[in-house]
C-alpha cells in the first residue's frame, strides 16, 4: 500500500477551499499530503499540481472531490485520469461519486463500468460548465436591457459642467481648457460632452 494524498483546486483566490479540505479530513488524508491551487482551471500549468504528479509513485491513493478538479473539460479529464491511472499506476477515489473508486473492480469488467462512469461524467461537468458561462451570459443581456449599469459607477458631473459645456459648444473655449476648468481628463470630456448632448436631442424630440 502506497502513500494517501489529496488534490484541491478552486478557481479564483477569492474561493474557499474548506469543504473540500473537510471531505479529506474524513477520509483521514494526512494534512502534509494534500496540495492546494487556487487559479484558475484555464491551463493545467498549476504549480501543486504539478509538484503532486511528480510526487506520486505506483500503489499511491488519491483523493478528489469531484471529477471536475481534475481538468477545465472533457478531453483534459479524460487525459488526466489516464496519465494518473495508467502512467503513474496510481488509484484516484472521487469522494462525490462512489462509484469512481478504482480501488474497486480491478478486473476487465469493474475497469470497463468505471471508464464508462468516467466518460459520462466528464461529459455532464463539461457540459454544465457551459451552461452556466451561457445562463451568465443571458442574465447579464437581460439586465443590460433593463437598464443595469455594470461596472464603476459614473463620478457625479461638476457644478459648473453646464456653463463650461456650454461655453465649449458655442465655441468660445477650447476642449482641453474646458477639461481643464472641469478638473477632469479630456477624454472624460468628451464622454460627457457627447452625453450630455444626447440628451439635450432626446429631449427637443419628445417635447415637440
Amino acid at each position: 500500500m502506497g502513500n494517501t494524498y489529496g488534490y484541491v483546486r478552486v478557481s479564483t483566490r477569492e474561493q474557499n477551499e474548506s469543504r473540500q479540505l473537510l471531505a479529506f479530513s474524513e477520509q483521514n488524508v494526512p494534512e502534509k499530503n494534500i496540495f492546494i491551487d487556487k487559479q484558475s482551471g484555464k491551463d493545467f500549468d498549476r504549480p501543486m499540481y504539478m509538484r503532486l504528479l511528480k510526487k506520486l509513485k505506483k500503489d499511491d491513493l488519491l483523493y478528489i472531490k469531484s471529477i471536475d478538479r481534475l481538468g477545465r473539460n472533457y478531453e483534459e479529464i479524460l487525459e488526466q485520469w489516464r496519465i494518473l491511472t495508467k502512467e503513474k499506476q496510481i488509484d484516484i477515489v472521487v469522494i462525490d461519486m462512489p462509484l469512481l473508486d478504482t480501488r474497486r473492480g480491478k478486473d476487465l469488467m469493474g475497469t470497463f463500468l468505471s471508464d464508462i462512469v468516467l466518460q459520462l461524467l466528464s461529459f455532464v461537468a463539461e457540459n454544465e460548465r457551459k451552461n452556466i458561462r451561457e445562463r451568465q451570459k443571458e442574465g447579464i443581456e437581460a439586465a443590460r436591457r433593463r437598464g443595469v449599469q455594470f461596472g464603476r459607477p459614473e463620478l457625479p458631473l461638476p457644478e459648473n459642467f453646464i456653463q463650461i459645456y456650454s461655453q465649449w459648444a458655442e465655441g468660445k473655449i477650447g476642449g482641453p481648457q474646458a477639461a481643464g476648468l472641469c478638473g477632469m481628463p479630456i477624454t472624460s470630456f468628451y464622454r460627457k460632452a457627447n452625453k450630455h448632448r444626447e440628451k439635450q436631442k432626446y429631449h427637443q424630440c419628445t417635447d415637440k
